[in-house]
Protein backbone atom coordinates (compact mmCIF):
# COMPACT_ATOMS: atom_id res chain seq x y z
CA UNK A 1 0.00 0.00 0.00
CA UNK A 2 2.84 2.36 0.89
CA UNK A 3 4.62 1.57 -2.35
CA UNK A 4 1.42 2.05 -4.35
CA UNK A 5 0.65 5.32 -2.54
CA UNK A 6 4.18 6.54 -3.18
CA UNK A 7 3.94 5.66 -6.84
CA UNK A 8 0.61 7.44 -7.14
CA UNK A 9 1.85 10.48 -5.27
CA UNK A 10 5.06 10.89 -7.21
CA UNK A 11 3.38 12.04 -10.48
CA UNK A 12 1.52 14.71 -8.51
CA UNK A 13 4.72 15.82 -6.85
CA UNK A 14 6.45 15.87 -10.23
CA UNK A 15 3.66 18.00 -11.71
CA UNK A 16 3.86 20.46 -8.81
CA UNK A 17 7.62 20.73 -9.21
CA UNK A 18 7.27 21.26 -12.96
CA UNK A 19 4.62 23.93 -12.49
CA UNK A 20 6.93 25.75 -10.06
CA UNK A 21 9.47 26.28 -12.84
CA UNK A 22 8.90 29.70 -14.46
CA UNK A 23 7.97 29.80 -18.10
CA UNK A 24 10.87 31.39 -19.96
CA UNK A 25 9.83 34.01 -22.52
CA UNK A 26 12.02 34.98 -25.45
CA UNK A 27 12.17 38.64 -26.54
CA UNK A 28 14.07 39.51 -29.70
CA UNK A 29 15.60 42.97 -30.01
CA UNK A 30 16.36 44.30 -33.50
CA UNK A 31 18.55 47.40 -33.37
CA UNK A 32 20.25 49.55 -35.96
CA UNK A 33 23.01 50.16 -33.42
CA UNK A 34 26.40 48.61 -32.80
CA UNK A 35 27.09 45.47 -30.76
CA UNK A 36 30.31 47.01 -29.42
CA UNK A 37 28.29 49.84 -27.83
CA UNK A 38 25.89 47.48 -26.08
CA UNK A 39 24.33 48.06 -23.67
CA UNK A 40 23.71 51.69 -24.44
CA UNK A 41 22.12 53.80 -21.67
CA UNK A 42 18.83 53.53 -23.56
CA UNK A 43 18.77 49.75 -23.79
CA UNK A 44 20.02 49.58 -20.21
CA UNK A 45 16.94 51.60 -19.21
CA UNK A 46 14.81 49.13 -21.20
CA UNK A 47 16.38 46.16 -19.39
CA UNK A 48 15.91 47.79 -15.99
CA UNK A 49 12.30 48.48 -16.90
CA UNK A 50 11.73 44.79 -17.66
CA UNK A 51 13.42 43.76 -14.42
CA UNK A 52 11.24 46.16 -12.41
CA UNK A 53 8.20 44.47 -13.96
CA UNK A 54 9.36 41.01 -12.92
CA UNK A 55 11.17 39.89 -16.08
CA UNK A 56 14.62 38.66 -15.04
CA UNK A 57 17.14 37.45 -17.60
CA UNK A 58 18.22 33.89 -16.90
CA UNK A 59 15.12 33.26 -14.76
CA UNK A 60 11.99 33.86 -16.83
CA UNK A 61 13.37 35.91 -19.72
CA UNK A 62 15.85 35.54 -22.56
CA UNK A 63 16.79 38.58 -24.62
CA UNK A 64 18.01 37.85 -28.14
CA UNK A 65 19.97 40.82 -29.51
CA UNK A 66 20.51 41.53 -33.19
CA UNK A 67 22.51 44.60 -34.32
CA UNK A 68 22.81 45.83 -37.89
CA UNK A 69 25.94 47.92 -37.12
CA UNK A 70 24.45 51.12 -38.51
CA UNK A 71 23.48 49.56 -41.85
CA UNK A 72 20.03 48.95 -43.31
CA UNK A 73 21.11 45.99 -45.44
CA UNK A 74 21.27 43.24 -42.74
CA UNK A 75 17.93 44.17 -41.16
CA UNK A 76 15.66 41.78 -43.16
CA UNK A 77 17.99 38.84 -42.45
CA UNK A 78 18.28 39.70 -38.75
CA UNK A 79 14.50 40.11 -38.45
CA UNK A 80 14.11 36.70 -40.09
CA UNK A 81 16.44 35.18 -37.49
CA UNK A 82 14.26 36.49 -34.66
CA UNK A 83 11.12 35.17 -36.35
CA UNK A 84 12.78 31.78 -36.77
CA UNK A 85 13.68 31.37 -33.07
CA UNK A 86 10.74 32.10 -32.62
CA UNK A 87 10.62 35.16 -30.38
CA UNK A 88 7.51 35.76 -28.26
CA UNK A 89 7.85 39.51 -28.91
CA UNK A 90 10.14 41.47 -31.23
CA UNK A 91 11.34 44.91 -30.10
CA UNK A 92 12.57 47.09 -32.96
CA UNK A 93 14.43 50.41 -32.76
CA UNK A 94 14.20 52.83 -34.47
CA UNK A 95 12.18 53.11 -37.73
CA UNK A 96 13.98 50.92 -40.28
CA UNK A 97 14.27 47.92 -37.93
CA UNK A 98 10.55 48.29 -37.23
CA UNK A 99 9.79 48.18 -40.95
CA UNK A 100 12.04 45.13 -41.36
CA UNK A 101 10.26 43.34 -38.51
CA UNK A 102 6.89 44.23 -40.05
CA UNK A 103 7.96 42.65 -43.34
CA UNK A 104 9.24 39.54 -41.56
CA UNK A 105 6.10 38.61 -39.61
CA UNK A 106 2.40 39.40 -39.37
CA UNK A 107 1.81 37.16 -36.35
CA UNK A 108 4.58 37.70 -33.77
CA UNK A 109 3.88 40.85 -31.71
CA UNK A 110 6.19 43.77 -32.53
CA UNK A 111 6.92 46.73 -30.25
CA UNK A 112 8.75 49.58 -31.98
CA UNK A 113 10.61 52.17 -29.96
CA UNK A 114 11.62 55.69 -31.01
CA UNK A 115 9.94 56.06 -34.39
CA UNK A 116 9.86 59.67 -35.53
CA UNK A 117 6.51 59.33 -37.35
CA UNK A 118 5.16 55.76 -37.44
CA UNK A 119 2.20 56.67 -39.64
CA UNK A 120 4.08 58.64 -42.29
CA UNK A 121 6.85 56.03 -42.46
CA UNK A 122 4.34 53.21 -42.91
CA UNK A 123 4.81 51.25 -39.70
CA UNK A 124 1.16 51.65 -38.69
CA UNK A 125 -1.97 53.15 -40.26
CA UNK A 126 -3.28 54.72 -37.05
CA UNK A 127 -1.91 55.78 -33.69
CA UNK A 128 -5.11 55.10 -31.75
CA UNK A 129 -5.68 51.49 -32.82
CA UNK A 130 -3.20 49.75 -35.08
CA UNK A 131 -5.35 46.69 -35.79
CA UNK A 132 -2.21 44.63 -36.51
CA UNK A 133 0.56 42.80 -34.67
CA UNK A 134 2.48 46.09 -34.27
CA UNK A 135 2.38 48.84 -31.67
CA UNK A 136 4.95 50.92 -29.85
CA UNK A 137 6.25 54.32 -28.90
CA UNK A 138 6.75 57.35 -31.13
CA UNK A 139 9.30 60.08 -30.54
CA UNK A 140 7.15 62.56 -32.57
CA UNK A 141 10.39 64.01 -33.93
CA UNK A 142 8.73 65.63 -36.93
CA UNK A 143 5.99 67.28 -34.86
CA UNK A 144 8.58 69.07 -32.69
CA UNK A 145 10.66 70.43 -35.56
CA UNK A 146 8.95 73.81 -35.56
CA UNK A 147 9.39 74.17 -31.82
CA UNK A 148 13.13 73.57 -32.15
CA UNK A 149 13.36 76.28 -34.80
CA UNK A 150 11.49 78.68 -32.50
CA UNK A 151 13.89 77.92 -29.64
CA UNK A 152 16.82 78.41 -31.99
CA UNK A 153 15.53 81.91 -32.82
CA UNK A 154 15.26 82.64 -29.10
CA UNK A 155 18.88 81.76 -28.45
CA UNK A 156 20.05 83.21 -31.81
CA UNK A 157 17.63 86.07 -32.54
CA UNK A 158 19.44 87.09 -35.70
CA UNK A 159 19.51 83.62 -37.25
CA UNK A 160 18.24 83.84 -40.82
CA UNK A 161 19.82 80.71 -42.33
CA UNK A 162 20.20 77.32 -40.61
CA UNK A 163 21.93 74.20 -41.94
CA UNK A 164 20.11 70.87 -41.53
CA UNK A 165 22.37 67.84 -41.14
CA UNK A 166 20.48 64.59 -41.67
CA UNK A 167 20.94 61.04 -42.97
CA UNK A 168 19.42 60.98 -46.44
CA UNK A 169 18.61 57.24 -46.66
CA UNK A 170 16.63 57.39 -43.41
CA UNK A 171 12.85 57.55 -43.86
CA UNK A 172 12.41 58.96 -40.37
CA UNK A 173 15.00 61.68 -40.96
CA UNK A 174 13.35 62.53 -44.28
CA UNK A 175 10.01 62.99 -42.49
CA UNK A 176 11.64 65.39 -40.01
CA UNK A 177 13.33 67.31 -42.81
CA UNK A 178 10.02 67.74 -44.68
CA UNK A 179 8.40 69.09 -41.53
CA UNK A 180 11.29 71.52 -41.04
CA UNK A 181 10.76 72.75 -44.61
CA UNK A 182 7.06 73.31 -43.89
CA UNK A 183 7.63 75.26 -40.68
CA UNK A 184 10.76 77.24 -41.56
CA UNK A 185 8.91 79.77 -43.74
CA UNK A 186 6.46 80.55 -40.93
CA UNK A 187 9.34 81.29 -38.56
CA UNK A 188 11.34 83.27 -41.10
CA UNK A 189 14.31 80.90 -41.36
CA UNK A 190 15.93 79.70 -44.59
CA UNK A 191 17.20 76.13 -44.55
CA UNK A 192 20.48 74.94 -46.02
CA UNK A 193 20.31 71.23 -46.80
CA UNK A 194 23.61 69.54 -45.85
CA UNK A 195 22.25 65.99 -45.63
CA UNK A 196 24.72 63.11 -46.00
CA UNK A 197 24.40 59.54 -47.20
CA UNK A 198 27.56 58.30 -45.47
CA UNK A 199 30.15 59.39 -42.93
CA UNK A 200 32.73 60.28 -45.59
CA UNK A 201 30.54 63.21 -46.67
CA UNK A 202 30.57 64.91 -43.27
CA UNK A 203 33.50 67.28 -43.84
CA UNK A 204 32.05 68.39 -47.17
CA UNK A 205 28.69 69.02 -45.48
CA UNK A 206 30.24 71.21 -42.79
CA UNK A 207 32.25 73.12 -45.39
CA UNK A 208 29.00 73.78 -47.28
CA UNK A 209 27.42 75.12 -44.08
CA UNK A 210 30.28 77.57 -43.58
CA UNK A 211 30.14 78.65 -47.22
CA UNK A 212 26.40 79.32 -46.89
CA UNK A 213 27.09 81.48 -43.81
CA UNK A 214 24.55 79.69 -41.64
CA UNK A 215 23.96 80.79 -38.06
CA UNK A 216 23.75 77.24 -36.71
CA UNK A 217 23.56 73.56 -37.61
CA UNK A 218 20.46 71.60 -36.65
CA UNK A 219 21.04 67.85 -36.58
CA UNK A 220 18.25 65.39 -37.26
CA UNK A 221 19.10 62.71 -34.72
CA UNK A 222 19.26 59.09 -35.82
CA UNK A 223 21.60 56.08 -35.43
CA UNK A 224 24.03 57.14 -38.15
CA UNK A 225 24.15 60.82 -37.13
CA UNK A 226 24.43 59.84 -33.46
CA UNK A 227 27.39 57.59 -34.25
CA UNK A 228 29.18 60.63 -35.70
CA UNK A 229 28.46 62.88 -32.72
CA UNK A 230 32.09 63.51 -31.76
CA UNK A 231 33.15 64.31 -35.32
CA UNK A 232 30.15 66.59 -35.86
CA UNK A 233 30.74 68.52 -32.63
CA UNK A 234 34.46 68.81 -33.37
CA UNK A 235 33.93 70.08 -36.92
CA UNK A 236 31.24 72.53 -35.80
CA UNK A 237 33.37 73.81 -32.92
CA UNK A 238 36.33 74.43 -35.22
CA UNK A 239 34.05 76.54 -37.41
CA UNK A 240 32.29 78.36 -34.58
CA UNK A 241 28.91 76.83 -35.44
CA UNK A 242 26.33 76.16 -32.70
CA UNK A 243 24.59 72.77 -32.85
CA UNK A 244 20.91 72.32 -32.08
CA UNK A 245 19.58 68.78 -31.65
CA UNK A 246 16.52 66.82 -30.66
CA UNK A 247 18.05 64.65 -27.96
CA UNK A 248 20.25 65.57 -25.01
CA UNK A 249 23.30 63.57 -26.17
CA UNK A 250 24.53 66.29 -28.52
CA UNK A 251 24.12 69.05 -25.93
CA UNK A 252 25.96 66.92 -23.37
CA UNK A 253 28.72 66.32 -25.91
CA UNK A 254 29.34 70.00 -26.69
CA UNK A 255 26.34 71.08 -28.73
CA UNK A 256 24.53 74.29 -27.79
CA UNK A 257 20.97 73.17 -27.15
CA UNK A 258 18.62 70.19 -27.37
CA UNK A 259 14.85 70.00 -27.20
CA UNK A 260 12.81 66.84 -27.48
CA UNK A 261 11.36 63.87 -25.63
CA UNK A 262 13.32 62.00 -22.99
CA UNK A 263 14.66 58.91 -24.72
CA UNK A 264 15.35 57.19 -21.40
CA UNK A 265 11.67 57.54 -20.55
CA UNK A 266 10.62 56.23 -23.98
CA UNK A 267 12.75 53.10 -23.57
CA UNK A 268 11.47 52.52 -20.04
CA UNK A 269 7.92 52.78 -21.40
CA UNK A 270 8.90 50.29 -24.10
CA UNK A 271 9.46 47.72 -21.35
CA UNK A 272 5.90 48.33 -20.14
CA UNK A 273 4.53 47.56 -23.61
CA UNK A 274 6.52 44.32 -23.78
CA UNK A 275 5.27 43.36 -20.32
CA UNK A 276 1.64 43.92 -21.30
CA UNK A 277 1.99 41.75 -24.38
CA UNK A 278 3.80 38.95 -22.54
CA UNK A 279 0.92 38.96 -20.06
CA UNK A 280 -1.68 38.57 -22.79
CA UNK A 281 -2.47 42.01 -24.25
CA UNK A 282 -2.92 42.19 -28.02
CA UNK A 283 -0.75 44.75 -29.84
CA UNK A 284 -3.70 45.55 -32.11
CA UNK A 285 -5.52 46.96 -29.08
CA UNK A 286 -2.61 48.95 -27.64
CA UNK A 287 -2.47 52.51 -29.01
CA UNK A 288 0.85 53.92 -30.16
CA UNK A 289 2.13 55.99 -27.26
CA UNK A 290 3.49 59.48 -27.74
CA UNK A 291 6.02 60.94 -25.29
CA UNK A 292 4.90 62.83 -22.22
CA UNK A 293 8.30 63.84 -20.80
CA UNK A 294 10.31 66.47 -22.69
CA UNK A 295 13.73 67.99 -22.07
CA UNK A 296 15.20 71.38 -22.88
CA UNK A 297 18.96 71.12 -22.33
CA UNK A 298 21.24 74.14 -22.74
CA UNK A 299 25.02 73.86 -22.67
CA UNK A 300 26.04 77.17 -21.11
CA UNK A 301 29.74 76.31 -21.43
CA UNK A 302 29.32 76.03 -25.19
CA UNK A 303 27.31 79.25 -25.31
CA UNK A 304 30.09 81.13 -23.51
CA UNK A 305 32.76 79.62 -25.78
CA UNK A 306 30.76 80.83 -28.79
CA UNK A 307 30.30 84.28 -27.25
CA UNK A 308 26.52 83.88 -26.97
CA UNK A 309 24.30 85.40 -24.31
CA UNK A 310 21.43 83.13 -23.27
CA UNK A 311 18.36 84.98 -22.03
CA UNK A 312 17.56 84.29 -18.35
CA UNK A 313 13.96 83.52 -19.33
CA UNK A 314 15.17 80.71 -21.60
CA UNK A 315 17.53 79.37 -18.94
CA UNK A 316 14.64 79.37 -16.47
CA UNK A 317 12.63 77.12 -18.82
CA UNK A 318 15.47 74.65 -19.28
CA UNK A 319 15.15 71.18 -17.82
CA UNK A 320 18.91 71.09 -17.43
CA UNK A 321 21.69 73.65 -17.82
CA UNK A 322 25.24 72.38 -18.39
CA UNK A 323 27.71 74.79 -16.76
Amino acid sequence: MTLVGGAMASPALWLRAASAQPRIRRVGVLSQGWAAAHPTPLFHAFQLGLRDLGWVEGHNLVLEWRFSEGSFEPLPRLAGELVGLPADVIVASPTRPALAAKEATSTIPIVFIQSADPVETGIVNSLSRTGTNITGLSSIASDLSGKRLELLREILPGAARVAILWHRPSQAAAAVFRELERTSAQIGVTLEDIGVAEAAELKRAMAAAVQARVAAVMVVDGPMIASLQRQIVSLATERGLPIISQYADFAEGGGLMAYGPSLLEIYRRGAIYVDRILRGAKPSELPVEQPAVFELVINLRTAKALGLEVAPTLLARATRVIE
